[in-house]
């Protein structure tokens, strides 16, 4: 090491994504001086955007519901709300292209009326469900509601078994239950454990009526989750270092922890590691948590983004979602990206791409350009100004059965040492909303270790 620092953080938080953003505004909040230490040149974690050419490119479509309030929460703290908006009332168009009768467009709406009467009239006028398959939704979503995502039980099976046992026909599954868990949980019905998928559809859809209305960022979310995140963490004099990757992770003679970066060691009273499952083990104390193996078998399960920029407008809606298509959520990025012209740019959200996640892009445009013409008339013989796809091979952890015994809490056995990140056990799937309640939960026990609780930034919610 060519340094130390003579005057230690108090608080040192290892990751810039929002679980360590979170956590290291918590703290700094509290009062402790906090450094954050984040290995990539930005911050926002998964969640960023890059330029190419003229457009600001977001890697992956990020949406968040009403229900999350951790990340409501944080939008707030760093003053975006306004630039997430959400929808004033769920409201999903559908558009099924497999039917031989031709395309047919649906919606996914809610109403004011209470719980579970607010999907009613939205479930009745759902055309992609026969009424024998609505009723069979409405006899499993009650059913559902009656379940306690917490019961370690629920953890042990899949969602299609237990939807297969409930009565849940192919069509109806394809049709609302994974058009739904896909996209929220990165994971086909088989592969999901039953414990996360109650906690989605129970929050999301049986909480309260505005509970699944959608928000999505207006601007590119590098403006919210690195620039404006950065102002905040300036404002409340967190210490900032990014390209610092750290390496070790040691107790000092004293008690305190030393962190090492490839230039000093920077001691503090707590740290907070908020990196991925594989990054944590490699630093992680010996005995600093039960079979810290365990870390490894978290899986990761990959999304893939397809990005297109026709000539002209070929959508006249922000999003949509498809079913007989392999397309699962297409939204309008035009705006967003600040593409100048006539043209319009769409970026399609594949969750659960194991199978796809490697193609080439040649073999990906050639699959994807024709279900577009098909899903969007006028897309035919529109001109495609630009392709390209990116790709998150370790988007989130895999929700696979059984994951939840896997993922660890936010303490640890080592005093002053605690996790974060959405794949530790914060009860939800690897969302922002996880990601933010991990930063929460790491930083409230920091400050109950040093004898400083500070309150709940949800507390009236809980």
């Amino acid at each position: 090491m060519s340094g130390r620092n003579l005057n230690p953080s108090r608080a040192v938080v290892v990751g810039g994504g929002l679980a360590g953003v979170t956590s290291a505004l918590r703290l700094a909040d509290a009062g402790l001086d906090v450094t954050l230490l984040e290995g990539r040149p930005r911050l926002g974690g998964l969640a960023f955007s890059f330029r190419r050419g003229e457009l600001s490119v977001d890697n992956g479509q990020h949406v968040y519901l009403r229900c999350c309030t951790a990340y409501r929460w944080f939008l707030d703290r760093i003053d975006g709300a306004h630039l997430a908006p959400l929808q004033d009332r769920l409201d999903v168009p559908v558009l099924d292209v497999g039917r031989k009768a031709g395309p047919r467009l649906g919606r996914l709406r809610r109403t004011g009326l209470p719980v579970p009467l607010h999907l009613a009239a939205g479930l009745g006028a759902y055309p992609h469900l026969s009424l024998a398959e609505k009723a069979g939704v409405a006899r499993a979503a009650l059913a559902l509601g009656r379940l306690d995502p917490a019961d370690p039980a629920l953890d042990g099976i899949d969602f299609a078994t237990w939807l297969q046992r409930h009565g849940q026909s192919e069509r109806a599954i394809e049709a609302l239950w994974d058009l739904v868990g896909v996209a929220t949980l990165n994971a086909t019905a088989p592969n999901a454990s039953m414990a996360l998928a109650a906690m989605v559809f129970k929050t999301g859809l049986l909480s309260e009526p505005g509970a699944a209305d959608i928000g999505w960022a207006a601007v590119p979310l590098g403006d919210l989750h690195d620039t404006l995140t950065r102002k905040a963490l300036d404002s409340a004099g967190v210490r900032t270092h990014l390209r610092t990757r750290v390496g070790s992770l040691t107790r000092t003679d004293d008690g305190r922890w030393a962190v090492g970066t490839d230039s000093e060691l920077i001691e503090a009273e707590t740290v907070v590691l908020a990196v991925p499952q594989g990054e944590a083990h490699g630093l992680l104390p010996e005995g600093a948590i039960d079979s810290p193996g365990r870390l490894l078998d978290i899986a990761d399960a990959p999304i893939l983004n397809v990005h297109v920029v026709y000539d002209r407008k070929v959508l006249r809606r922000p999003f949509f979602a498809a079913i007989g298509s392999p397309v699962q959520w297409v939204f309008d990025r035009t705006e967003q990206s600040g593409l100048q012209g006539e043209g319009q740019y769409l970026a399609l959200s594949q969750s659960a791409a194991q199978d796809e996640i490697d193609l080439p892009v040649a073999e990906l445009r050639k699959r994807y350009l024709p279900e577009l013409e098909r899903l969007l008339p006028a897309a035919r013989g529109a001109g495609i100004r630009d392709f390209f796809v990116t790709r998150e091979r370790t988007a989130t952890f895999a929700p696979a059965p059984g994951v939840g015994r896997l993922r660890p809490g936010a303490g640890t056995r080592a005093p002053g040492l605690h996790l974060a990140g959405a794949w530790t056990a914060t009860g939800w799937p690897a969302t922002m909303e996880g990601a933010v309640r991990s930063g929460f939960s790491a930083a409230d026990g920091a400050l109950q270790a040093l004898g400083r609780p500070h309150e709940h930034p949800l507390q009236e919610a809980a």
